[in-house]
This record gives C-alpha cells, sequence and structure tokens, in this order.
C-alpha cells in the first residue's frame, strides 16, 4: 500500500510524526449511482484538505489522538468503472488492512460502497453490528434497477445473515421497504428521527454491548441546516452534539472495528461542511481507539 506524506494526508500533520499506523484512511470517491445531488466522486479530495484546519487536541478525551493512534492516508487511486468491480476493489483493499491488523476508515463517495466494506469484517469477525448514521432506511430492493444503489446500501449489507443494523436518523423510507423491514425485526432496530426526544438511549447501550461494530456514517442522517452539502438532504436529523454522544456510547460500549464516512457534495465556497465531515472521521477515530483500550483491560 503506498502512502501519502504525514503533511499531505488525513489531519496535515507533521512528517516527523514516526509513529506506526493503526489507522489506514481510504479515500474512495465513488459516484456511480447518484440520483438526485451529485458530487461525491469529489468528497474524500475536500474532507483530507478541511481536516488540515481541524484542531488535533480534542477537549474531551483532553489529548491529541493522533499522536497516540499512527494515521496514514492511501495514495488516491482509480476506482473501478463497474460498480461491482468498485465494490470488489474496497473490498479487497479492507481485507489488506483488516489482515494488517489495521483500522481501514474509508472516505466516500456514495453510500453503495459499504455493502464492500464491510465483507472482509463478516469474514473475519462473523457477527458484525452496523450503526448506521442516514436519513434514509436505504433498505429498497433495488433503485432505478440498480440492486447495488446507494438507496440499497443496508439491504445489501443484509445479505449477509450474521449482519445486524441500528440506524440513527432515519426520517425517510418508501412503502416498498416496510415489509423488508417488519419481517426483520430481530436484525433491524431503527431509532426514527421523529422519535429524537424519546429515544431511550440506555436500551442502545444494552443492545450494542460487547458487538464488534461497523461503523457507516451518511452524511445526510445530519440535519440539513449544518450538512446540505449532500445528494439527498433532509430536514429533521441529527445535530453534532447528540451525534457525538451516540458514536461515544458505542465507542464505550462495543469494540468499533472500521469505518465509513460517505455522501458528502461538496459545494464550492462552503468549506465549512467539508470541514464537519472531516471533524467526524477524527471524532470516530478517536473515540474508537481511546475506549478500544479500556473495553480490552
Amino acid at each position: 500500500m503506498k502512502y501519502l506524506s504525514n503533511k499531505k494526508g488525513f489531519l496535515g500533520t507533521e512528517n516527523n510524526n514516526t509513529k506506526e499506523e493503526n489507522v489506514v484512511v481510504i479515500p474512495f470517491g465513488l459516484e456511480k449511482t447518484v440520483s438526485y445531488g451529485g458530487g461525491t466522486s469529489r468528497g474524500p479530495k475536500e474532507i483530507i484538505k478541511a481536516s488540515h484546519q481541524v484542531e488535533l487536541f480534542d477537549e474531551d478525551l483532553n489529548k491529541e489522538p493522533y499522536k497516540y493512534i499512527g494515521i496514514k492516508t492511501l495514495k488516491p487511486f482509480s476506482i473501478k468503472k463497474n460498480i461491482t468491480d468498485a465494490l470488489k476493489q474496497i473490498e479487497n483493499i479492507n481485507k489488506i488492512v483488516l489482515d494488517k491488523k489495521k483500522f481501514p476508515i474509508t472516505l466516500g463517495g456514495e453510500h453503495s460502497l459499504t455493502p464492500g466494506a464491510i465483507r472482509p469484517f463478516v469474514k473475519k469477525f462473523g457477527k458484525i453490528c452496523l450503526l448506521h448514521f442516514d436519513a434514509h432506511a436505504d433498505l429498497r430492493s433495488s433503485y432505478n434497477g440498480n440492486k447495488f444503489s446507494h438507496a440499497s446500501a443496508i439491504r445489501r449489507c443484509l445479505d449477509y445473515p450474521s449482519v445486524s443494523v441500528i440506524s440513527f436518523g432515519i426520517r425517510n423510507i418508501s412503502s416498498s421497504e416496510i415489509p423488508f423491514l417488519k419481517k426483520n425485526k430481530k436484525r433491524i432496530k431503527i431509532y426514527w428521527a421523529k422519535d429524537k426526544t424519546k429515544w431511550n438511549l440506555a436500551e442502545f447501550k444494552k443492545i450494542i454491548k460487547n458487538k464488534k461494530v461497523y461503523l457507516t456514517f451518511d452524511v445526510d442522517g445530519l440535519d440539513l441546516s449544518i450538512m446540505p452539502a449532500t445528494g439527498t438532504p433532509e430536514p429533521g436529523g441529527l445535530l453534532w452534539d447528540e451525534t457525538m454522544n451516540i458514536i461515544k456510547i458505542a465507542a464505550q460500549s462495543s469494540e468499533i472495528v472500521g469505518a465509513d464516512v460517505n455522501e458528502l457534495s461538496p459545494i464550492k465556497g462552503f468549506d465549512s461542511y467539508n470541514f464537519l465531515a472531516a471533524k467526524l472521521a477524527y471524532k470516530i477515530i478517536s473515540y474508537s481507539f481511546e475506549f478500544k483500550k479500556k473495553l480490552n483491560r
């Protein structure tokens, strides 16, 4: 695997930081099935660029987490043109990273990358719980005739019988998805955005406890007031502090083994949205490693 220099990679840290990497950042600007606004192919580049402005000190953890973790970024590479080939490509990359006992975090790119990204996790760990942030359930059998559409991302993940899903922020679901949801109630738990004030996070903590977790974060899970830079924005979503609380609970209660942040469609001149996605990725990494040590003691 070929890495960018620390200065050019995620967070843009000094090249004299020689700590061996425990995290591999994978830029994967997949854009094959977007159905409204486009631009996800530019997401990884803009997230990495914005990450150079993210403060490295975490006021919650009272440290600069990257110094204790070690983060490297893969050099950008060409993505296969065919969607099934592209999914195989991200599968192979994640397998290499996992075989080296590293933590892969993919910067997308559209959400259709996730079913490919999780295959090596399913093979390695067996049971995987997807912690899924999104405006959309993504449980369609297919969309616009494509079963690998970004609107079918979670449905494709559930093709693996050992995968379960906990979704936060859902506020858009089609009538065709409801029968599948009802049929798979034991594998799918949704915390609907409309019920935010009534969410039982103690129950969530119990459900996710001691599981191997893959975190997939579609940025349209956030309210469009703080994240309009996405192809399918929806009102009524998650705000920053409540999002951090959920991720922190998950990191304290389970083992987060990999992640992706997807569906950023950068808007020229509005770098704050790219910055939010970059800080989100850093917080996911930081929380995952901070509490992993305590879980494994």
